[in-house]
């Protein structure tokens, strides 16, 4: 299921579950590193970029995702299939410099079929603004 982030009511709790003790409403989370684009406030951290970027699957933002990756990996175009996110869990961040990298486990539903994505992705920082640059994927949970 996806949203369209205009329509979310507004005290939808943010996807990226940043605060799970205390979880913040998306409006008040990652919609404003969405809508941020348009005016160049940007994600100040790998992390910050990877839990937008997770919720922006979620609620379908697809100009946020091509926007936030880097012009050298970036897909063309972007379509995104049928998927139910249920949750996402950051495991490891670490930030040298201008390069970063998370790893997170993201569960979600394909065709009511429970599974999990276990990546750890690599974010670099150009003029001030952090990219995703790709992603390595792990099979081992």
């Amino acid at each position: 299921m996806s949203y369209h982030p205009k329509s979310l009511p507004r005290h939808f709790p943010c996807p990226c579950q940043s605060k799970a003790d205390d979880p913040a409403p998306y409006s008040a989370c990652c919609q404003p590193w969405h809508a941020g684009i348009a005016t160049g406030t940007f994600a100040p951290t790998p992390e910050i970029l990877m839990r937008s970027r997770y919720s922006a699957y979620v609620v379908g933002d697809i100009a946020y995702l091509l926007a936030t990756w880097h012009p050298s990996t970036a897909p063309g175009d972007l379509d995104l299939s049928p998927v139910k996110w249920i949750d996402l869990d950051v495991r490891h961040c670490e930030e040298a410099g201008d390069a970063g990298v998370v790893e997170f486990v993201a569960r979600c539903r394909v065709n009511g079929r429970a599974q999990r994505m276990h990546e750890i992705s690599r974010f670099v920082r150009e003029e001030g603004r952090w990219y995703y640059i790709d992603g390595q994927m792990f099979e081992d949970d």
